[in-house]
């Protein structure tokens, strides 16, 4: 279900859950567990990213990433999410809704990372399955674009699992980890998500209104 809380911060205002995990945008203390999170994944994390900044894991560095994800969320060009589980109150992870175009296009780039003790236990899976729908219904984006370095076989098995299709190869289509990479793209569409045989879906209230 998505919520917009009355009364709670800008920058966490925004809430999906379903069953055991609940997405939301990131606020100022949730830094010490996402940096211990991340600095313990790093190795794990490295070859499927971009270069961290040097200051990156620093409460300033912290800071300075929540001010740009509020302007973005503004200006309507990305939403980034924490994925926690409700019973431990515990970080696993992150999603980011990125390059939102509108118009004729109606399509965002769907991208996401797990911390390394949280990997292999369908966590993402799960947070992928939340988030489709409130792209699909709250949104009302048509096309939820995702890409994925070929030799990731775990991510490529989760986006076929949530229905993405492959679509194609990119050659040097993203710097990561400070070396340009071949990806493979996938897609999933509004139909593809609705026509899923037997697919439940969290149900979605409320509006993200910067967004519609």
């Amino acid at each position: 279900m998505a919520l917009l809380r009355p009364g709670s911060s800008p920058d966490a205002e925004l809430l999906i859950e379903a069953g055991e995990y609940y997405l939301r945008p990131p606020i100022m203390s949730d830094f010490r567990p996402w940096a211990e999170l991340r600095a313990e994944s790093r190795r794990f994390l490295k070859p499927w990213e971009p270069l961290w900044p040097s200051d990156d894991l620093t409460k300033s560095g912290f800071r300075r990433r929540l001010r740009r994800y509020a302007k973005d969320r503004k200006d309507g060009k990305s939403l980034s999410f924490l994925l926690f589980h409700t019973r431990k109150d515990e970080i696993l992870g992150g999603l980011t809704l990125s390059n939102v175009r509108r118009g004729v296009s109606q399509t965002a780039t769907l991208g996401y990372w797990m911390g390394q003790r949280h990997s292999g236990k369908g966590h993402m899976s799960s947070a992928v399955a939340m988030i489709l729908p409130f792209c699909f219904d709250v949104l009302n984006l048509h096309r939820i674009e995702a890409a994925c370095i070929p030799s990731n076989t775990p991510s490529i098995r989760l986006l076929e699992n949530a229905g993405f299709r492959r679509e194609g190869y990119a050659r040097n289509y993203l710097l990561i980890n400070g070396t340009w990479q071949d990806h493979l793209l996938f897609a999933c569409l509004a139909e593809d998500h609705a026509s899923r045989a037997g697919k439940t879906s969290p149900s979605v209230e409320g509006i993200l209104k910067e967004f519609l």
